[in-house]
Order: structure tokens, then C-alpha cells, then sequence
């Protein structure tokens, strides 16, 4: 059975900047860098991967501010989730919440159901398709504006029982999901594996700051005219 409040341990974990850097392969160009999150926030990076187009395994990295990326992982469609270690005969759930909603200070909304997905193969778990039971469709990132980074977490849990569905009250909104119940009415332990990552409203990158001040210089509006 699971302790209760033990999603709220989590929620708990400050929030550091990452003094690692790690410099990928797959980017359109050579200024574009992943930051590594905090060893603090790294301790929920456990077994999971998380592949989006472009960027890769954005697992237990803060979403790059170059190349658009901030923007994009919001309509982009739902990422590729593997579990390695996934036993292939076991059936597995996915959980995505954000824990941060609508803000980190005034998270009133936490934990918000981003994905929810029952009855998935261990097999498909290893491969990185996530098919089974939807009970809650894909919901891109979508932070809002002014409110600073917000952690989206991943979940994978061994399924035991073959019956797990949501409550009425449940389905009737993502925001303030109550996942400590929902956890502790079908025994579902701790995860499996997890992983998460971090963004921000992409209005609020440096870069998109940036360009607006240039676009609304003096200079630069005698250009466009």
C-alpha cells in the first residue's frame, strides 16, 4: 500500500538550477545547450526516458530556451516514454501530472493530470509505445505566462489489478487530482521507474524577451516602415 503523502514529499524538493551542462547532437546548431537539473530534483530520475521530436531523451533536463523549444513542446504530439527495465510479461501505468500548476508559489492546482494511461504491455513499455487504456488523453506542457518553471513528472507503476478507472469527480477536471488517492485505492506502490523535466512559458525565455526589445527600438521600426 502506498504511504500516504508521498507524492507530496516530492512536490517538496526545492527547485536548484542545475550546474551541469551537457551538449547534445541532435540541435540545429551549436549554441543550443541541455542544463542538467539539480541533483536535487534528480533523485526522481529513475528508469524512465522521455523522447520528444528534436530534442531527444529530454529526461531530467530543463527544455533548452533556443530553437523555438519551449513553444514547440506545446503543441508537439504525446513523447515516446521508455522503460529499459520494464519486465515484458507485466502490465504497467503511466502517469504524467504537473505539480507546479498553475505556479510553484501558489500551486492550488497541483497535481494536474497531464497523461494517464492503464493496461500497457511491459513489452511496449521497453520499446517506448505507450498503448493501452487512455484515461486521460495527452496534454502538451503548457505553463502559463509570469509564473516560472514548472516540473513535469512521469510515472511508470506496475499494474496489478486489471480494473483502474476515475472517479466521476475525477473526469470532471485535470487540476488539483488528488493522485495520493488515486494511488492508494488500487495498492499501487512506488514507481517502477520515473523521470521528469523542466520548462517555462516560452514568452518568459531570455531569448523571446530579447527579440521584442529589438523588434521595438527606434531602429528598428524606421526599418519596417
Amino acid at each position: 500500500m502506498v504511504t500516504m503523502g508521498w507524492t507530496m514529499r516530492l512536490v517538496m524538493a526545492p527547485l536548484l538550477l542545475g550546474l551541469t551542462v551537457v551538449i547534445t547532437g541532435n540541435l540545429e546548431d551549436d549554441s543550443c545547450v541541455y542544463e542538467a537539473l539539480s541533483d536535487t530534483d534528480a533523485v526522481l530520475c529513475k528508469g524512465l526516458e522521455v523522447f520528444y521530436p528534436e530534442l531527444g531523451n529530454i529526461g531530467c533536463m530543463y527544455i533548452p530556451d533556443c530553437n523555438d523549444y519551449r513553444q514547440k513542446i506545446t503543441y508537439w504530439p504525446q513523447p515516446k516514454v521508455k522503460f529499459p527495465g520494464a519486465v515484458e510479461d507485466a502490465t504497467y501505468i503511466l502517469v504524467m501530472v504537473d505539480p507546479d500548476a498553475p505556479s510553484k508559489s501558489f500551486p492550488k492546482a497541483r497535481f494536474w493530470r497531464h497523461w494517464l494511461v492503464t493496461d500497457v504491455k511491459g513489452t511496449d513499455m521497453k520499446k517506448g509505445k505507450i498503448q493501452g487504456q487512455e484515461l486521460s488523453s495527452y496534454q502538451p506542457p503548457s505553463p502559463p505566462a509570469r509564473t516560472g518553471f514548472h516540473r513535469y513528472q512521469f510515472f511508470a507503476y506496475l499494474q496489478e489489478r486489471k480494473n483502474i478507472s476515475l472517479l466521476r469527480k475525477e473526469n470532471m477536471t485535470r487540476a488539483s487530482w488528488k493522485m495520493d488517492g488515486f494511488l492508494n485505492r488500487f495498492h499501487l506502490r512506488e514507481p517502477e521507474a520515473s523521470t521528469q523535466f523542466m520548462t517555462q512559458n516560452y514568452q518568459d525565455s531570455p531569448d523571446v524577451q530579447d527579440r521584442g526589445r529589438e523588434s521595438s527600438s527606434p531602429k528598428n521600426r524606421l526599418k519596417q516602415r
